[in-house]
């Protein structure tokens, strides 16, 4: 039953997916950068913790809901591109910020916020609904098997989860943390025309794109 599902190429479209810049790895990057490996590692597991839950969401066919109410869809699109620009304007106020950096000694509640945040980022990205939407749609038959789903959902999840954190540790190493910090003002400028550019790419999509 297994032959009917083609697992390396879902795992290429799934990898493409991931590692294409978008809002989830420039805020792992960013809080990677700022705050450190822990803070960046703690987003990251919300991130794919947003990642696996459209994916088994759309194992089960809420997605399908979600495209046949297409209000469904806006609410949730209008809600990730304004908490988008909020970062955009987030980072933009850094950038404009004169000195240097100050790595924050974060209690360990900040953990679980960063982790909050990369899950409401995952949670309001419309690509990720549309990649799993489509994923299941179109590279799994119909009809497959629930141990079929489930290894789907399994090898995309554990691939992410790496890919995620990976770009948590690599940015976290230390002469990356220095060449950020000696260009802090510019990598906070170019995370807010990227958090703009994801918020009004969004504000602009369609959902038949």
């Amino acid at each position: 039953m297994f032959e009917s599902v083609n697992l390396p190429l879902i795992l290429a479209a799934a990898f493409v997916a991931t590692v294409s810049p978008g809002p989830a790895t420039f805020a792992i990057a960013g809080t990677s950068l700022a705050s450190g490996r822990r803070y960046g590692l703690a987003l990251a597991t919300g991130v794919t913790t947003g990642s696996l839950t459209w994916s088994i969401a759309a194992a089960l066919g809420l997605s399908a809901i979600m495209f046949a109410n297409a209000w469904l869809f806006e609410v949730m699109r209008y809600v990730g591109a304004l908490y988008l620009m909020w970062l955009a304007i987030k980072s933009a106020s850094a950038a404009l910020r004169p000195g240097n950096l100050v790595v924050p000694s974060a209690p360990a509640r900040s953990a679980r916020k960063a982790s909050a945040r990369g899950l409401a980022i995952h949670l309001t990205n419309p690509k990720a609904v549309l990649f799993f939407g489509s994923l299941y749609s179109v590279g799994i038959p119909a009809g497959s098997a629930p141990d079929v789903l489930l290894l789907v959902i399994v090898t995309v999840g554990l691939q992410s989860f790496v890919l995620f954190h990976g770009y948590a540790v690599l940015f976290s190493f230390a002469p990356i943390v220095r060449g950020y910090t000696r260009l802090r003002r510019w990598f906070e400028a170019g995370f807010a025309v990227a958090f703009g550019a994801a918020s009004l790419k969004i504000l602009t999509a369609k959902l038949n794109d």
